[in-house]
């Protein structure tokens, strides 16, 4: 799909095959493994925790109907991601190669299925979910000035598109800065939890625990409401899978990717229950309901001197999100490039950064065009049930993977009453959405239908017009040359 003229020009071609023997390691082009297990842990937590756990408690609340019951949600939706993300340590250590739910869907589903979770993720999914985190990142840095009065929208824009800016050149520039970054911004969103939960459990000691001792009253509670409880529960832990796209990157990762899963997973649970049973020490539920930035309320009765850095340590929590987003999926796109489920180009590293160019540079001008479109909310909503659908079908492709190839090497293997739990799980989470908001959910299965013509017309088989392959190798080959990119030119998995 692509003339590798170019690749000669940078030392990537036959010349270059030529003198790789003749290279010293740090000169070959490839991903290095520089995640050690304390960024492994920081990229989790970093990623999982953003601006959810200040927001969705509202909606936690309102849906289950009691304070008692809404902590149970809380802990549950911790228990049911380490179901997933304890799947995701077994494929992690079962198939070597970075790449995430791509990689797996393909190894074990086949193509079709993996085509169409880089299709959904690159151009729906996760330009939608990162204009949001970039917007609420930009709400909490803009909206302080501007009180009682509501920011201009503009600026909020502006200030979103410069974050996204940083992220990105932050993740072109240097593979060791981007994840140093994510273990700073992590320290500084669970001192943001900390600085919560201190005050709240003293107050607590002190005897402030009305709506506590009358948690369980259910008056209030539908069954059919229980469900959208635990989906707000459940968005504010997801980002558990994201490790596994940058599986080459990690320093022994049969032992590092098992143990910084499980050691976030069980810190982010015991953080958020902890967060919550805090803001009940200072908030009725009326009141916590009442309220549409749940933390900010929490400081101004709690903590009155720090009122104006809540928003800040908010605001760098969504940041560490969205570095963690750029960070991870652009792997996912560099490794469908290197199966040839995408332009060959996507699968090039910089010759001087060793950093997947092409492909972080994809996401920027999607999330840039969404932000300034505006209708991000209502692609999140209609793409948030193929998000579930793809990961149910990544566990279920684990268990016939399983069940198909018994001696496969699995140096991690979770118990198959777990897989099976979370996997029923979000099937069912994709049927109730269909139930309960069928168009929207509709919309998303046809957005991921899409990039089934797309498969048959460029994978399958390559049927483009001559004309437009000649622009298209053209173009290529000089975008290579201006980005100075080359494949990679050892193997890492």
């Amino acid at each position: 799909m692509l003339n590798h003229a170019a690749v000669d020009h940078f030392g990537g071609g036959s010349t270059g095959l030529s003198n790789r023997k003749e290279k010293a390691e740090d000169e070959v082009v490839h991903l290095r493994r520089e995640i050690g297990l304390l960024s492994a842990v920081s990229f989790i937590v970093g990623t999982v925790v953003g601006s959810g756990i200040f927001i969705a408690p509202k909606g936690v609340l309102m849906n289950s109907g009691s304070v008692g019951l809404s902590l149970l949600v809380w802990a549950l939706c911790g228990v049911l991601s380490m179901f997933g993300a304890l799947c995701f340590a077994e494929l992690g250590t079962s198939f070597t190669k970075s790449g995430g739910q791509y990689t797996y869907l393909l190894e074990t589903l086949g193509p079709l299925p993996a085509f169409l979770r880089l299709w959904m993720t690159f151009f729906f999914t996760r330009p939608a979910s990162s204009s949001t985190v970039s917007l609420a990142f930009s709400s909490y840095v803009v909206e302080p000035f501007f009180a009682p009065c509501a920011a201009p929208t503009v600026l909020i824009k502006l200030i979103s598109v410069l974050a996204v800016t940083f992220v990105v050149a932050l993740n072109c520039w240097s593979v060791t800065m981007a994840s140093r970054t994510q273990v700073a911004l992590t320290f500084i969103k669970m001192s943001a939890l900390v600085l919560i939960i201190v005050p709240g459990f003293i107050a607590l000691a002190k005897g402030k625990a009305e709506p506590l001792q009358n948690g369980f009253e259910v008056d209030s509670l539908t069954l059919d409401r229980l469900p959208l409880a635990f989906y707000n529960g459940l968005y504010t832990y997801g980002g558990w899978f994201n490790l596994n796209y940058v599986t080459e990157e990690i320093i022994n990762p049969n032992r590092n990717i098992p143990l910084a899963i499980i050691l976030s997973m069980v810190t982010v649970t015991i953080f958020y229950v902890l967060v919550n049973v805090a803001y009940y020490t200072m908030m009725t539920p009326s009141e916590l309901l009442m309220s549409d930035a749940v933390a900010v309320t929490f400081a101004s009765r709690a903590l009155p001197g720090l009122i104006l850095v809540i928003p800040i340590l908010v605001a760098l929590s969504c940041l560490g999100t969205l570095n963690g987003g750029f960070f991870a999926i652009p792997r996912m796109l560099f490794v469908g490039a290197r199966e040839g489920q995408w332009p060959t180009i996507f699968s090039m590293i910089n010759i001087h950064r060793r950093t997947p160019l092409p492909a972080v540079l994809l996401q920027y001008p999607l999330v840039v065009l969404m932000l300034i479109n505006g209708e991000i909310y209502q692609l999140i909503t209609f793409s948030s049930s193929a998000e579930w659908f793809f990961i149910a079908l990544t566990t279920l492709g684990m268990l016939v993977h399983r069940y198909r190839f018994p001696l496969h090497p699995r140096p991690f293997k979770v118990p198959a009453v777990i897989a099976v739990i979370f996997t029923v799980v979000c099937f069912f989470i994709v049927g109730l959405s269909l139930y309960s908001d069928p168009w929207n959910t509709g919309r998303g299965c046809i957005l991921a239908l899409t990039g089934v013509p797309v498969y048959y017309l460029t994978v399958q088989r390559f049927r483009l017009p001559n004309r437009l392959r000649h622009i298209f190798n053209y173009c290529s080959k000089h975008l290579q040359m201006l980005l100075k990119v080359v494949p990679q030119e050892i193997r890492t998995h």
